[in-house]
């Protein structure tokens, strides 16, 4: 899309690029972030409950710029605010005279077995038409109250000299949804900006100043990995593009979160990560491999119900089934259906401009239960400690249709076959 489809709000130094996403552990605390193109200041948030509009709270900013080769960036704020009400409606207000702008979020309900709760799944979204008419279908559907982003946000990397504008298109692009729902971050491949061929040696380095996550507070070193807990859910970031071997910081760290996950408080356990580890698509394929051999045993032995991915750039979803058993010389490298295993999601079709991945390998394997390369998004409805909905809506369909919906039942309370 063109950048005069979203050009800058009006006003002095209006604030722009407006994204919220999860501030804490536990759903009391929201970042809230936004970029002045011109000056500083003013850099405080103004924020209060729906039903008490008399009773004003203000949070400062920390303010952060960044060079990119030839570009350099507006002041991006970011502001966390703590200790906010569960399950509550706030506004919030940045800005001033002439440039003041207002928003709102609701806050999840407490961490609970069966407190109900919507996400919305998207990954490569990009600054297509095709994006355009997926942020559409996803804002479409009420019930989505957060996003869960798997990573390629703006793209920026595909163009000349890894082009910064990008990013600021992108985040006017997705500010309708992004300043009122919190989306939770993942780092994809199109985040790492490595150019050395015009001095740019800093992996991650744009997306890092703009997207700022709640790491430290689960005890992480780096906030390219992370977890939090939202209503019903526990969920572990992971980073496909940072090291996770043995004895890396990252390794070390996802195995010490599993252990900290209790299943009676937040009984859904998902995993997040850019590369799939299973995928039956000829683009991409296997390149989530090392990943999955030193994570999948872990992955079943704490019953994840369900890994989301992007990166390829179609739709699929697996049964439930796990390698585990392979171990390079018994000759047993076919997965095989397993009630511990998770779900795997690839939903890489948020409309991106590479185009579709429109070459997955024939015959269909028996691990993949639907696969389809269209441009989309799903909806993941959490009805209680067992049951959750989930629906995926390509773009050429009405929001309100589904090309793929099934029930998945929690691995931990209900591990039922749901293919039966």
């Amino acid at each position: 899309m063109p950048a005069t489809a979203f050009p800058s709000p009006k006003g002095s130094n209006a604030p722009e690029q407006v994204h919220i996403t999860q501030g804490d552990r536990g759903g009391r605390g929201v970042i809230i972030s936004w970029m002045t193109p011109n000056e500083r200041h003013p850099n405080v948030v103004r924020y209060w409950k729906a039903y008490d509009p008399s009773d004003v709270y203000t949070a400062h900013s920390q303010i952060f710029t960044y060079r990119y080769y030839n570009y350099s960036s507006g002041y991006i704020h970011h502001a966390t605010i703590k200790k906010l009400e569960y399950n509550t409606k706030y506004f919030y207000e940045l800005g001033r005279g002439d440039a003041i702008r207002q928003f709102s979020f609701t806050t999840p309900p407490r961490p609970g077995p069966d407190v109900p709760y919507t996400f919305g799944i998207i990954g490569d979204l990009g600054q297509t038409y095709a994006s355009n008419s997926t942020l559409g279908h996803y804002m479409a559907n009420p019930k989505g109250e957060a996003v869960l982003f798997v990573g390629d946000l703006s793209y920026a990397d595909n163009y000349p000299l890894h082009d910064q504008s990008k990013w600021d298109i992108w985040g006017r692009f997705v500010e309708k949804s992004t300043a009122y729902q919190p989306w939770i971050w993942t780092a994809g491949n199109h985040e790492l900006d490595f150019a050395p061929e015009i001095g740019e040696y800093l992996p991650f380095k744009p997306f890092l100043h703009r997207y700022h996550v709640p790491y430290k507070q689960s005890g992480s070193t780096s906030p390219l990995w992370y977890s939090i807990k939202r209503g019903p859910a526990y969920i572990i970031v992971l980073s496909s593009y940072s090291a996770f071997t043995k004895y890396s910081p990252q390794y070390q760290w996802f195995e010490a979160e599993l252990k900290k996950v209790d299943r009676h408080e937040t009984p859904w356990l998902i995993l997040m990560m850019h590369a799939p580890l299973y995928n039956s698509n000829n683009y991409h394929y296997m390149e989530g491999e090392s990943m999955r051999v030193i994570f999948e045993p872990w992955i079943v032995q704490y019953k994840v119900d369900l890994v989301l991915a992007g990166h390829v750039h179609a739709y699929e979803r697996s049964e439930r089934i796990s390698n585990i058993r392979y171990n390079i010389t018994n000759g047993l490298s076919t997965p095989i259906k397993d009630k511990s295993a998770p779900v795997y999601l690839t939903i890489g079709d948020g409309g991106n401009i590479e185009g579709l991945a429109n070459n997955f390998t024939n015959p269909q394997p028996f691990y993949s239960a639907y696969r389809e390369a269209s441009f989309g998004h799903a909806i993941l409805e959490i009805k209680n400690r067992t049951h959750a909905y989930y629906t995926w809506h390509r773009n050429q369909d009405d929001e309100a249709v589904a090309s793929d919906s099934t029930w998945f039942f929690n691995r931990f309370w209900y591990p039922k076959d749901e293919s039966n």
